[in-house]
């Protein structure tokens, strides 16, 4: 018998995955799983008063918002692998942009190939897994190669320095790799008087509405995944939602330093950032220029919830609705300006807290509101209510499933979550967020917990992060890095080959 089971095991295992897939039964719900790239929550439907996020907002209400989610690293392309396979960083040893998740588990069944192997058409339009780096997209993960379009982009030929290719564009483009710094800046930001879709949201858009369309002609269940580009830097959206915000009504942030006593690696200064005109090399933004970028952020977050809310009505116009499954994640959170600090890399709150809705017909009740989630939580929750049976894959399976909060908000599924960034010199910063407070362990690969340092951070306070509070509070410390000892020890950094 057992050698009957291995054979079968086996020999499904060497069949296309159109071989393998099984049709689903009619009860299982079709998936649109949108992901928008850079979009912290800073909504409406998470009490911003100035966020003009009017589709975000009717998204939200029609099933459960989560309030305490978290992404497991902030940065795109591992927050993308943690999304498709259910995996922390710490159990791939993938901590960067260029590294591809299949060089640590060549076999991984991704979230959308496990649809396939059970009769899904699974489709990518816009950024789902990142492409740019080095790193690239994953063809069987899909049924039909993924429909890509630029994240970073300009339709002004003098904010590229005369129609050339800039940093980021190579970036992103797997471009020049070998000499970004030789390349001129792009502008941080671009004002242009088009219409919706001469930028890549908007041509998402177009094209996520024609694979709906297509999806109901064709009738067969369907996993179809929409990448949202922007708020993405750079921040390049049409004049009308520019024009939505008064820049005089931003707030900068109150906190413009690091917090007191933390590691002086475990935050950032420059990056990303400093490859876009007109943002000093140092990383010194002023008043002037945060509020600027603020606007852009605030205008291109704008523009994005403006196609959401196109390929939303067109869902429900095609009565898709009431049989799929909906998800809206961000990827990671984004500084604008607090501790001093721009974009994403770090540990700290306004990184890592991510938007979250799921939205499950005869599942989870409009206007709910969630607790705690992680990232990798989504697969195991995606396949759990769409009927499909467990996934059996062969790489590490994190993620715990969703469902029960999202039938009862009043039940919790984690009580915790876990998230990490890396430092230079083989540093690790792991960290655990409770309700109150967020402890994280930097130490090198392979040296023992003696020789961390650590931060502690209450969240209770007038203003969190201003001061490592771990000398000050040792119970704490003692309690939470209980807690993170008995998550399985990280794994070192996959070595490039």
């Amino acid at each position: 018998m057992i050698r009957r089971f291995l054979f079968s095991v086996l020999f499904l295992g060497s069949l296309p995955l159109q071989a393998q897939a099984q049709a689903p039964p009619a009860a299982h719900k079709n998936v649109l799983l949108i992901c928008v790239d850079d979009l912290k929550p800073n909504l409406g439907c998470y009490g911003d008063k100035i966020a003009k996020s009017p589709n975000l907002d009717k998204l939200a209400a029609r099933g459960m918002r989560f309030d305490r989610a978290y992404c497991n690293q902030a940065v795109c392309a591992c927050s993308r692998n943690n999304l498709l396979l259910g995996s922390r960083s710490t159990s791939l040893g993938i901590y960067d942009l260029s590294t591809n998740f299949r060089k640590a588990v060549p076999d991984a069944v991704t979230l959308p190939q496990w649809f396939m192997k059970n009769g899904y058409r699974a489709e990518a339009v816009g950024k789902i897994l990142h492409s740019g780096h080095g790193n690239t997209d994953d063809a069987a993960s899909w049924s039909v190669p993924t429909v890509p379009f630029k994240v970073v982009e300009y339709l002004k030929p003098e904010s590229t320095d005369g129609g050339k290719l800039t940093r980021e564009e190579a970036y992103f483009g797997n471009q020049e790799l070998g000499r970004i710094g030789h390349l001129p800046k792009g502008t941080a930001w671009e004002r242009a008087d088009v219409p919706d879709n001469a930028y890549s949201d908007g041509k998402i858009a177009d094209e996520t509405i024609k694979r709906l369309q297509a999806a109901k002609e064709r009738g067969m269940p369907f996993f179809i995944g929409c990448g949202f580009v922007k708020p993405h830097l750079p921040f390049t959206a049409p004049e009308k939602y520019w024009k939505m915000y008064d820049p005089a009504a931003f707030q900068l942030a109150k906190l413009k330093t690091p917090p007191e006593g933390a590691p002086p690696y475990a935050g950032k200064r420059g990056g990303e950032i400093t490859n876009f005109i007109p943002v000093p090399e140092d990383g010194q933004i002023d008043d002037a220029l945060s509020r600027e970028l603020i606007h852009g952020y605030y205008a291109a977050m704008s523009y994005m919830d403006a196609q959401l809310g196109r390929v939303m009505d067109e869902l429900d116009r095609l009565g898709l609705a009431e049989n799929t499954v909906i998800v809206l994640w961000g990827d990671h959170g984004w500084h604008l300006g607090d501790h001093g600090m721009w974009t994403k890399h770090t540990n700290y709150e306004e990184d890592t807290r991510i938007p979250l809705f799921v939205i499950a017909p005869g599942v989870t009740k409009p206007g709910s509101a969630g607790g705690f989630a992680e990232t990798v939580d989504l697969y195991p929750t995606l396949v759990e209510l769409a009927g499909l049976p467990k996934a059996e894959v062969p790489q590490t399976m994190d993620g715990l499933s969703l469902v029960p909060t999202l039938k009862d908000p009043a039940v919790k599924t984690r009580d915790y979550i876990t998230h990490c960034f890396p430092r230079g010199e083989g540093r690790l910063g792991r960290a655990i967020r409770t309700e109150r407070y967020r402890m994280v362990e930097w130490k090198k690969f392979g040296e023992t917990a003696d020789k961390a340092d650590i931060e502690l951070y209450d969240y209770d306070a007038e203003i969190p992060e201003v001061k490592n509070l771990a000398a000050e509070k040792p119970e704490i410390v003692k309690e939470l890095r209980e807690l993170l000892a008995k998550q399985p020890e990280a794994l070192p950094k996959l070595e490039k080959q």
